[in-house]
C-alpha cells in the first residue's frame, strides 16, 4: 500500500469516526435526551464507525453485484460491532452497549434490530456520503498533508489515555468487589 493510499484511508477513517461520534450522540439525544454519550475514547471519535465505512468503501473498487453489497452492508458493520464489543469487554470488563435484552442478540454485543439499521445506514454512507468525502479529501489534500500527523497523534494519544483510564477504573472495580 502506498503512502498516499494510507493517507487517504486515514482521512476516511477519521472523518467517519467523527461522523459516527456525532451520529451516536444525536441518536442518544433523541432517545435519552442526553447529547454526550460516554464512549471508550475521551475525544470525539468512534473508531468502530471509522472502520466499517472504510472497509465498505473498498467494496466500491470492485464491481460487485448489488446483493453482495447489500449483504456486506449488513455483515461488515455487524462484525466490527461484535469484535469491538468482545475486545472492549475482555480488556476493560465494561460494556459500552448491551443488547442482551433485545431479541436475536449474540452475547449482548450485537442484535438483529441494530444489524438491520446498519444496512441502510451503510448504503447511505457508501452512495450518499462517501462521494462527498472523496471530494472533500481531494480539496483538502494540501492541508491534509499537514493535518494527518497532528490528528493521528491526537487520536493515538486519546487511545492511550482512554485505555489507561478505563484500565484503572476496571482494576479498581475488580479489587473492590
Amino acid at each position: 500500500m502506498s503512502i498516499s493510499a494510507l493517507q487517504e484511508f486515514t482521512f476516511y477513517f477519521l472523518i467517519y469516526s467523527l461522523a459516527g461520534w456525532l451520529l451516536e450522540n444525536v441518536y442518544s439525544w433523541f432517545i435519552d435526551d442526553l447529547f454526550w454519550k460516554v464512549g471508550f475514547l475521551k475525544g470525539p471519535f468512534k473508531p468502530m464507525y471509522g472502520f466499517a465505512p472504510l472497509f465498505l468503501s473498498l467494496t466500491l473498487t470492485r464491481h460487485l453485484h448489488w446483493i453482495i453489497i447489500l449483504i456486506l452492508s449488513l455483515l461488515i458493520p455487524t462484525t466490527i460491532e461484535y469484535v469491538s464489543g468482545v475486545i472492549l469487554h475482555s480488556l476493560f470488563q465494561k460494556r459500552w452497549w448491551d443488547y442482551s435484552t433485545q431479541s436475536l442478540q449474540l452475547h449482548g454485543h450485537i442484535c438483529m434490530k441494530f444489524s438491520l439499521y446498519w444496512c441502510p445506514l451503510s448504503l447511505v454512507c457508501l452512495y450518499g456520503l462517501h462521494p462527498w468525502v472523496i471530494n472533500l479529501y481531494t480539496h483538502m489534500l494540501p492541508l491534509w498533508n499537514w493535518l494527518i500527523p497532528i490528528l493521528s497523534l491526537s487520536m493515538l494519544a486519546d487511545v492511550i489515555w482512554s485505555s489507561y483510564s478505563w484500565r484503572s477504573i476496571s482494576k479498581n472495580i475488580l479489587t473492590t468487589s
